[in-house]
């Protein structure tokens, strides 16, 4: 663990980060997601865009329609020169050294480090193809507001390990 910590903590920039959500806003974990956001922008720039889950013209009974729609939405919130991260269950569980990695490494195109949760049915096709890795928090499905929850802190554990601050206790 020491040798990983040591190679971690020469982080050369702060990547920008960037959550982008499709679902409703609001939510019960609203002030504690604040409360990691905020401690995240003392180490990097922080954005969190929320797209509308089932845009006008899906049908909301057509689950394929409604992916494809969000997705696009999805799509038009990053630039080309972001890295893109898929959350999903299908996706490689990742530790939050893993994650402090996805943080040092940062996007290689110079852009920002963008975290994606897809919609109730999950990512479209759109966003899995523009995907540039595609993880996952937990073995267990996550409804949006944990896993958001959970990203937000991971996120922040990260930069304290990657600055081995004593938030992370290993």
């Amino acid at each position: 663990m020491c040798g990983v910590r040591a190679a971690l903590t020469a982080v050369q920039r702060a990547t920008p980060l960037r959550l982008v959500t499709v679902s409703k806003s609001g939510g019960a974990v609203d002030a504690a997601v604040a409360e990691y956001a905020e401690r995240i922008s003392r180490y990097t720039a922080w954005e969190e865009v929320t797209v509308r889950p089932n845009p006008r013209g899906a049908a909301a009974s057509d689950a394929a329609a409604q992916m494809a729609a969000e997705g696009e939405r999805v799509v038009r919130s990053v630039a080309l020169k972001d890295h893109l991260v898929l959350l999903c269950e299908r996706g490689r569980e990742v530790s939050s050294e893993d994650v402090a990695e996805l943080l040092r490494l940062g996007s290689p195109r110079g852009g920002a480090l963008v975290f994606a949760l897809g919609g109730p049915y999950g990512h479209g096709a759109a966003v899995r193809a523009r995907a540039d890795d595609t993880i996952r928090l937990s073995a267990c499905v996550l409804n949006h507001q944990l896993a958001r929850l959970l990203l937000v802190e991971q996120l922040y554990r990260g930069w304290t390990i990657l600055k081995g601050e004593p938030y992370h206790h290993q």
